[in-house]
């Protein structure tokens, strides 16, 4: 794909329904996180880890404890044929470092930007049930955080930028199941 980064930047949306059916393998989520591993670091410390999952099964354990869509209150989250393929689950490993704010914005997003790049959808979620997680996952929570699940999958809908009316930046859905996402006008968010 060869597109202007500004183009790259209003392509990459969180996607919320995506083509169950369209399967991910494990190697190409691990491709994901060899790309992400790469990204800058704060202080090159390099805290984070990840769990890359594809197994249908697996996702069906994870899936029931991810929120999904905070403002859409009357959506549970994607129908059955509509979940995920895959996810990743991204670790702040407090042996290395206590403080990975910094880390998981950079990583999050170039993991949404290189999931984009193979034709993937994704959508970040900082809204989950980290105690059944760490449960489920075998995850040590005295050694680890889980900072945010990445979900991926073939995109199953689409997904429109539009300028912010009245400071409105709330997301929506219209009866044709499109999900329009307001951006603050440039004027707003620049100070001159």
């Amino acid at each position: 794909m060869n597109m202007e980064f500004h183009d790259m930047a209003a392509a990459c949306r969180s996607v919320r329904r995506f083509d169950e059916k369209r399967r991910i393998t494990s190697s190409e989520l691990e491709n994901l996180v060899d790309v992400v591993r790469l990204v800058p670091s704060a202080s090159n410390r390099q805290p984070l880890k990840y769990i890359a999952i594809s197994d249908k099964s697996e996702c069906d354990k994870v899936f029931p404890h991810l929120m999904w869509a905070g403002l859409l209150k009357d959506w549970p989250g994607p129908a059955e044929g509509e979940r995920p393929a895959g996810y990743i689950v991204m670790l702040v490993d407090k042996e290395i470092s206590f403080n990975a704010a910094v880390d998981t914005g950079i990583a999050g997003y170039a993991l949404m930007l290189a999931a984009m790049e193979k034709g993937l959808g994704s959508c970040m979620l900082a809204s989950v049930s980290r105690p059944k997680l760490y449960k489920i996952l075998g995850i040590d929570p005295e050694r680890f955080d889980i900072a945010m699940v990445f979900a991926f999958g073939y995109p199953k809908e689409n997904v429109v930028l539009e300028e912010a009316v009245d400071g409105n930046v709330a997301y929506y859905r219209t009866e044709d199941g499109t999900h329009h996402v307001p951006k603050r006008p440039l004027d707003e968010v620049l100070i001159r």
